[in-house]
C-alpha cells in the first residue's frame, strides 16, 4: 500500500456495530420492527432465539439458513445459533449472514475475523452506513478505525451469539445507531443456562489454525435463578499467503438476575486482545504479473530493507511498481473492555421500562513499515505507527405502554465518545545491526524521531424516538413513529508538524440534526400463512470521524484546515428515503420471501482526491445522490423432515444522480454503478440431518463489482462453495454431546477478489485501484462437548 492512501494501516482496528435500542418484553422479534404484542415474556428465562408466532410454528425445523420475520412490518430475516454452527467456530457472525438476500460480506481469511479486509453490504450500503447493536449496546458504524464503537469479532465471541436480526431496508425507529441509512444489524448473546456444567471446543485447520473456547455456567444459583456463565477464546492462525498471523484471546462473561412481574436485570462483559498482520493489498497489474500470492516481506528484513533501496525481488521487477508491491509489515493491535448492564422491568402488566448502561473503552497501536520515510541513521525505511484510543459511555432508556390496541414507545440514547490519535515514525536498524522484529510486540517510544500529528475527538450524541404499534385488527398491524438526532464533533489538533504533513491540519467542529425523521410501516395477514408488508422511512447518518490523512472514509477531518474551512459551510449529513413492500409465505413444509425497493440517497460525501502521488490532497466532497432499484427473493424448502434447501436471488442497480467536479475536472458518473456491490446475487444452501449426522453444501455467487466510479475497472464474478459435516457421538462419563466437525471452505479452490475498497475508490483506472484476494481452500476440524 502506497502512503497515497494507507490509510488503514496506520489506523488499528475498528469495526464497529450499532445497536437496537430497548425493546419491552412483551413485544417480540418483529415488533422491535413495529409488530404487535399479545402476551409478556418471561426475560428473565429465555435465551434470545427467533421468536415465531405460534399458529406457524414449525415441528422440527433442520439448521436452516435463516428464518424470515413472520408478521413484521419490515423485511426482517433471522440467523439462529443453531445455524451459527455450520460455520467454523470462530468465525465472525457477519460472515454467516453473508448467505442472506442482499447481503455480502467479503474479507480476505476464511473466517472472516481479519479486520482491515472485513467488510458488509446490504442493499449497495457499505458497514459505516449500517446500525449495529449488541444486546442493545451501540457498536458504532464499523469502518476500520473505528471512532465510536467496536467491531463484532471483538465485542462477542462467536461461540456465545445466540442469534442475529437483520433489517435489510431501514431498522427500526429504536435502533440506536447514527448511521443507519441502509438497515441494522442487532445482535444478541446467549443467555446462561439453568444447569451448572460448561462447553469446550478444540478447532484444528489449515495454516497452523488453532482455537480453543470454554465456557463455565453457574446454574442456577437460588431461588431466584441468579446464574451466570464465563468464556474464553483463544485464536491462533497463521496467515494463508506470507508471514505473519492472526492471534486473539477474549473472555466474556454475563449474569441474570430474574426479578418479579417477568423483569430481569443482565449484565455482559467482554475483554479482547488482538493482534493482526496484514496482507498486502493488490493491483490488476500485481495480479497479473505476480499472481494472487503477492504477499510482504516479513520475517525477512534484508529482502525488505534491500528493496526499499531499490533491489527487488525477480517477480517484483514484472510490476509496474515494485516498489510499492511488497512492504516489510503492516500490523493492528488493539485491547478493548465493553460492558453493558440492562434493566427489563415490567412495572404493571401493561407498563414497561428498559434501560441500558454502557460503556467502552479501547487502545492499541497499527504499524506500517514504510520506504517512503528514511531513518534518521540512514535506514532507508521507517516504522509508521499509529495509535488510536477510544472512550465512550452512555445509556439508553425507554417506556412502553400498552393500551386497548395500541403500544406506544418513547425513548433517549445518549453518548459521549472521546477519540484520539496519533502518527509516530520509529527508527529502523541499518543492515547488519539488527531487524524491526515482529511489529506486535510493542510500541518502540525510545525509536520515536517523528511525531506529525496528534488530534483529539470529542461528540455528543442525543437520539429521541417516538413510535405507536397500532394492532388495527387480529391480521392488520401498523406502526407508526419519527426520531430526532442531534450530533455535535469536532476535534482539537494538540500536535502538528507542518513539514511532515504539507499543510495545516483540519480543525474545528460540525453538527449533524434533523429533528423530524419519520418512519411508517405496516403487515397485513391476508390470509393464513400469508403475508404483505411494506416500510417507508426516512434516515440521517452523521459525519465520521478520523485523523488527518488516513483517508479512511469520507470525514472532513482528514482534510487540509483550507479544505476543510473550503467545505464545511456546504456540506450536509448523508440522508435518504427507503421504500420497500414484500410478501412473505410459511408452512412447516415452505418459507418464501419476495420483496421490492428503492432507495433516494441524497447528500453522498465523496473523498475527493485531486492529486495523485505519494501525498494526495484530498477533500470531503457532496457529490449528489445515488438511486437504488432493487428485487429479493428467498425460498426455503423442508420437503422431509430433517432435509432444509435454501435459496435466495437478489438485483440493485445503483447507479449515481449527477456528474462531479473535482479538481475543474467534470467526471462523468451520472448513470454509473455504484461500486464494490454487485448487481446480481445468488445464495444456495443444503442441509440434512439424519440422526446424529448432519451435513451441508452451501454457494454464492456474485456478478461483477465496479472498482471506479466512472466504470472503467471491474473485477470479474464469481461462484464460491462450502462443505460441513458434524456428528454427535452422545456421552462419555462427565462428557454431554461429545461432537467432530469438519469443515472446507473454498471447496473448490477457487481464485477470486474479495474486498475491494480498502483504500478507497478512484474515479478512473489509474492502476492504483487496490483490492484484497479471498482464501484458497482451507480446511477446518473441531472437537466439542458440553460437561
Amino acid at each position: 500500500m502506497t502512503t497515497r492512501q494507507r490509510l488503514a494501516r496506520s489506523t488499528i482496528l475498528g469495526s464497529i456495530l450499532v445497536l437496537p435500542i430497548l425493546t419491552p418484553p412483551f413485544l417480540t422479534k418483529a415488533a422491535r420492527g413495529a409488530d404487535t404484542p399479545n402476551v409478556i415474556k418471561p426475560t428473565g428465562h429465555t435465551n434470545r432465539t427467533t421468536v415465531t408466532p405460534k399458529h406457524i410454528f414449525l415441528k422440527h425445523v433442520p439448521e436452516e439458513i435463516a428464518v424470515f420475520g413472520h408478521g413484521s412490518t419490515r423485511q426482517m430475516t433471522s440467523i439462529t445459533h443453531a445455524m451459527m454452527q455450520q460455520s467454523v467456530p470462530g468465525t465472525s457472525p457477519l460472515k454467516v449472514l453473508s448467505q442472506l438476500p442482499g447481503v455480502l460480506y467479503q474479507s480476505a481469511d476464511p473466517l472472516g475475523i481479519y479486520e482491515y479486509s472485513s467488510q458488509i453490504f446490504m442493499r449497495g450500503f457499505s458497514q459505516s452506513q449500517l446500525g449495529f447493536t449488541l444486546d442493545d449496546i451501540p457498536l458504532g458504524d464499523q469502518q476500520f478505525n473505528n471512532y465510536n464503537g467496536l467491531s463484532v469479532t471483538r465485542s462477542i465471541i462467536s461461540d456465545n451469539v445466540g442469534g442475529v436480526d437483520v433489517s435489510q431496508g431501514a431498522g427500526a425507529i429504536d435502533v440506536a445507531s447514527t448511521s443507519n441509512l441502509g438497515g441494522a444489524i442487532q445482535i444478541h448473546s446467549l443467555d446462561p443456562s439453568h444447569q451448572r456444567g460448561g462447553t469446550i471446543s478444540q478447532t484444528f485447520g489449515s495454516n497452523s489454525a488453532m482455537r480453543t473456547y470454554i465456557r463455565l455456567e453457574s446454574g442456577d444459583l437460588n431461588k431466584t435463578g441468579t446464574r451466570f456463565y464465563v468464556s474464553y477464546a483463544r485464536t491462533n492462525m497463521n496467515l494463508w499467503k506470507g508471514g505473519g498471523y492472526d492471534y486473539s484471546d477474549q473472555v466474556n462473561a454475563k449474569l441474570i438476575q430474574p426479578l418479579s412481574h417477568n423483569s430481569s436485570l443482565k449484565l455482559f462483559f467482554d475483554w479482547s486482545s488482538v493482534q493482526q498482520f496484514d496482507y498486502q493489498d493488490m493491483t490488476m497489474n500485481y495480479l497479473h504479473t505476480v499472481g494472487p500470492r503477492l504477499a510482504n516481506y516479513y520475517p525477512d528484513y534484508t529482502a525488505a530493507y534491500k528493496a526499499a533501496q531499490g533491489t527487488y525481488p525477480a517477480p517484483l521487477l514484472k510490476t509496474n511498481d515494485p516498489f510499492d508491491a511488497a512492504y516489510y509489515a503492516g500490523t493492528a493491535n488493539r485491547v478493548d473492555y465493553l460492558g453493558g448492564l440492562t434493566l427489563n422491568e415490567n412495572l404493571t402488566n401493561i407498563l414497561n421500562w428498559k434501560t441500558t448502561l454502557y460503556a467502552h473503552a479501547d487502545n492499541g497501536y497499527s504499524t506500517w513499515t514504510t520506504p517512503y520515510m528514511p531513518s534518521p541513521n540512514g535506514a532507508p525505511l521507517s516504522q509508521r505507527i499509529q495509535t488510536p484510543q477510544v472512550a465512550r459511555g452512555g445509556f439508553q432508556t425507554a417506556l412502553s405502554y400498552k393500551i386497548a390496541r395500541h403500544t406506544i414507545n418513547a425513548g433517549v440514547w445518549y453518548e459521549y465518545g472521546n477519540f484520539n490519535e496519533g502518527r509516530y515514525f520509529t527508527q529502523a536498524p541499518l543492515l547488519g545491526q539488527g531487524t524491526l522484529g515482529n511489529p506486535t510486540t510493542g510500541f518502540p517510544v525510545s525509536k520515536v524521531f517523528a511525531h506529525p500529528w496528534q488530534e483529539a475527538f470529542s461528540s455528543n450524541t442525543f437520539v429521541f424516538h417516538l413510535q405507536d404499534t397500532y394492532r388495527v385488527t387480529d391480521t392488520l398491524t401498523i406502526n407508526a413513529g419519527f426520531k430526532s438526532m442531534i450530533v455535535n464533533s469536532g476535534n482539537n489538533v494538540a500536535t502538528q508538524n507542518l513539514s511532515i504533513n504539507g499543510a495545516l491540519i483540519a480543525q474545528g467542529r460540525l453538527e449533524a440534526s434533523n429533528a423530524f425523521l419519520p418512519q411508517i410501516s405496516a403487515n397485513w395477514r391476508f390470509l393464513p400463512h400469508h403475508e404483505l408488508f411494506f416500510d417507508v422511512s426516512h434516515n440521517m447518518r452523521t459525519f465520521p470521524e478520523d485523523g488527518y490523512g488516513t483517508n479512511i472514509s469520507a470525514t472532513p477531518w482528514t482534510a487540509s484546515q483550507t479544505a476543510f474551512q473550503s467545505t464545511k459551510q456546504n456540506l450536509r449529513p448523508e440522508t435518504d428515503w427507503v421504500y420497500e413492500g414484500g410478501y412473505r409465505f410459511t408452512t412447516s413444509k415452505i418459507s418464501a420471501l419476495a420483496s421490492l425497493y428503492r432507495i433516494n440517497f441524497s447528500n453522498r460525501l465523496q473523498l475527493i482526491t485531486s492529486q495523485a502521488g505519494i501525498n494526495p490532497v484530498t477533500a470531503v466532497q457532496n457529490v449528489g445522490g445515488v438511486t437504488t432499484n432493487g428485487a429479493e427473493a428467498s425460498l426455503t424448502i423442508r420437503p422431509i423432515n430433517g432435509l432444509s434447501i435454501y435459496n435466495s436471488f437478489s438485483y440493485a442497480h445503483s447507479t449515481y444522480d449527477q456528474n462531479v467536479e473535482t479538481g475543474g475536472v467534470l467526471q462523468a458518473i451520472r448513470s454509473k454503478l455504484v461500486p464494490n456491490y454487485p448487481k446480481f446475487m445468488y445464495k444456495g444452501n443444503i442441509s440434512y440431518t439424519i440422526g446424529s449426522f448432519t451435513v451441508h453444501v452451501d454457494g454464492s455467487y456474485l456478478s461483477s463489482r465496479k472498482l471506479t466510479y466512472t466504470n472503467d475497472l471491474h473485477v470479474p464474478g464469481y461462484f464460491l462453495a462450502n462443505f460441513g459435516a458434524r456428528y454427535n457421538f452422545g456421552s462419555f462419563g462427565f462428557l454431554k454431546g461429545v461432537t467432530t466437525s469438519f469443515n472446507i471452505y473454498n471447496l473448490t479452490n477457487k481464485n477470486y477478489v474479495s474486498t475491494t475498497n480498502e483504500l478507497g475508490n478512484n474515479f478512473v483506472n489509474t492502476g492504483y485501484n487496490y483490492f484484497l484476494i479471498g482464501a484458497p481452500r482451507q480446511f477446518f476440524g473441531t472437537v466439542s462437548s458440553n460437561f
